[in-house]
Parts: C-alpha cells; structure tokens; sequence
C-alpha cells in the first residue's frame, strides 16, 4: 500500500486527484497507475486501469489471475468492473468512497453474479490516504475561491472566455439600494 500512496502522492504533484494503485503477482509489482484525467483529459484515466494496463503488459495477457490490487481509494464501478473482468484476485484499498465505492461503499460489485468473483478488503492504511485526499481537496477549494463560483469557472471552461466577476455589493456604489 505504501507504493500506492507514492503513486498517489506522484498525481498530486500532477494537480490530479491523489488516487494510486499497484498489482502485486508472488509479491512482486507489475503494474503501477496515478489518476491522469485532468492531464489526459480522460475519464478512463484512473490509476486501477493504469495499472490493470502495465501488469497486463508485463504478462502479456490480459489475464491477472493470481494478483492482488492495492489501491489508495476504493474504486468505483468502472474500474471494479474492469478488475474482475481482468480477473484479479483481491482488491485491497485504503479509504472508502461514501459517493462512488463499488467494492460495498455504494454498490458491492464483489456480490455481483458474474464469472468471476473478486474478493474487496478495506481499511489498509485508510487515514495515510484519507489525509491526502483531505489536504488536495482543501487546497482546490481554497484556490478555487479566488476564481469565482463553480458555475463561473464552469463557463469559463466552455466558452474559454473569462467571466468578470463583480465583488462590490451593489448598494456600496449605488446609493439607492440602501
């Protein structure tokens, strides 16, 4: 789990969401993933497909009978989907994700009737990663304040032009709105 944390730590860096994963097969790493979606602009960047992608590599099947993912967040139900599809052995994360967990948090994609059963343990190091994620989150909204409300940076985003923001009350440069 520390070397998930490392890889956490490395998206964080990266100003993306503090999330790392590394598949262990006979206690050996072949596969290590950071969040990249904002870097790649990529909803399927998340560190378990980054992961599941390098192992798959290094064995050259996209097989991963036998292996374990340890992983700093835990995952949602596209990468749950993918682990089993992929055949992992065991899921091991950190924090759970109240919002978006699929090994039990929201949804338990473990007890999903397919062909082939995962098994999700959590709790590994949960407050090294709760911190992290805590911290990055704090310094996002603390620098987003300084850029306007959500809906104006949204905005910004799609139309790529700036908002002018207007932070004097109205009634200090007009008299009869007093």
């Amino acid at each position: 789990m520390k070397l998930a944390l490392n890889q956490a730590a490395r998206a964080a860096a990266l100003g993306e969401t503090p999330i790392g994963a590394v598949i262990v097969l006979d206690g050996q790493v072949i596969g290590r993933g950071r969040n990249r979606r904002e870097q790649r602009t990529d909803a399927t960047e998340h560190a378990e497909m980054m992961a599941i992608r390098q192992a798959s590599r290094k064995l050259r099947s996209w097989r991963l009978s036998g292996c374990d993912l340890y992983v700093t967040l835990e995952p949602c139900l596209m990468c749950a989907g993918a682990l089993i599809n992929a055949r992992i052995r065991r899921i091991v994360f950190a924090a759970s994700d109240p919002k978006a967990g699929a090994c039990g948090s929201v949804v338990a994609a473990q007890d999903f009737p397919l062909m082939h059963q995962v098994r999700c343990e959590g709790g590994l190091m949960a407050e090294a990663s709760s911190v992290m994620l805590r911290r990055f989150f704090q310094a996002l909204r603390e620098r987003d304040k300084g850029r306007g409300s959500r809906g104006h940076r949204r905005d910004e985003a799609r139309t790529g032009r700036k908002q002018i923001l207007m932070h004097a009350r109205p009634e200090a440069d007009h008299p009869e709105y007093t």
